[in-house]
């Protein structure tokens, strides 16, 4: 028998980043040729069709010098799934002048540090999160293809768009998308669950008014329906 030395697989840097940004999403490519890579994002962006559909992108391609048909290419697959490609960020002059000949932005607004979503690791192994110490307030977004955690309130007009579930340790009255991609397990919890708005793999919910002193609740699919309870962490 062969001595254990210990030794593991070293996991392959993931070549695609996504992130949600206040103009939509801002998605950065790895290493890799452009062929290689386009393929990958289109692959990535089939697997969570629901996830994208209508959301607009920037694209960081970093040193890559891309021309007309490279983006033409791209802009119009990315169309062909009702997603708007609106900015092309890249350290190539060529890239760059390509991408305002035609009409594509070459720079996003950087958000202020407190407005920054960080990354986490979630306590479900193979899955991800990203955590928000910060009210969401009107006008805001949200947006992970994982779970979503918010140490604040979500003020109404803020917008909270999770693949998986969401957790608001703090007022919901906004609105908010849990399971995206089709995910009927996904859950919402609030301490104040409010929304205007609450969706759960498709599903919509319309919050009734309230009624008595706001109390933690957990809304999840229940017989085809978004329903309500008293989020009660000894039951479970």
């Amino acid at each position: 028998m062969k001595p254990n030395l210990g030794i593991k697989q070293l996991k392959q840097p993931e070549t695609i980043l996504i992130k949600g940004i206040r103009e939509g999403l801002l998605i950065t490519l790895g290493e890799g040729d452009w062929l290689s890579i386009f393929a990958s994002l289109m692959e990535k962006i089939t697997e969570k069709e629901k996830f994208f559909e209508g959301a607009k992108l920037a694209l960081d391609v970093g040193n890559r010098i891309l021309h007309a048909a490279d983006l033409g290419t791209l802009r119009d697959r990315l169309a062909d799934k009702n997603i708007i490609l609106w900015a092309i960020l890249s350290n190539s002059p060529v890239t760059e002048l390509t991408a305002q000949d035609l009409g594509l932005a070459t720079r996003i607004s950087v958000p202020k540090p407190e407005r920054i979503i960080k990354s986490i690791e979630s306590s479900i192994p193979g899955e991800d999160a990203i955590f928000l110490r910060k009210t969401v307030r009107s006008g805001f977004k949200v947006v992970s293809n994982g779970h979503i955690i918010i140490f604040g309130d979500v003020n109404p007009g803020g917008e909270i768009i999770a693949g998986g579930s969401v957790i608001i340790w703090g007022r919901c009255q906004g609105v908010v998308q849990a399971g995206v991609d089709g995910d009927q397990n996904a859950t919402v919890c609030a301490l104040d669950l409010n929304p205007t708005q609450l969706r759960i793999a498709g599903i919509i919910a319309i919050s009734p008014k309230r009624k008595g002193k706001p109390q933690p609740e957990v809304a999840k699919i229940i017989a085809g329906q978004v329903v309500a309870e008293t989020w009660n962490p000894k039951s479970r």
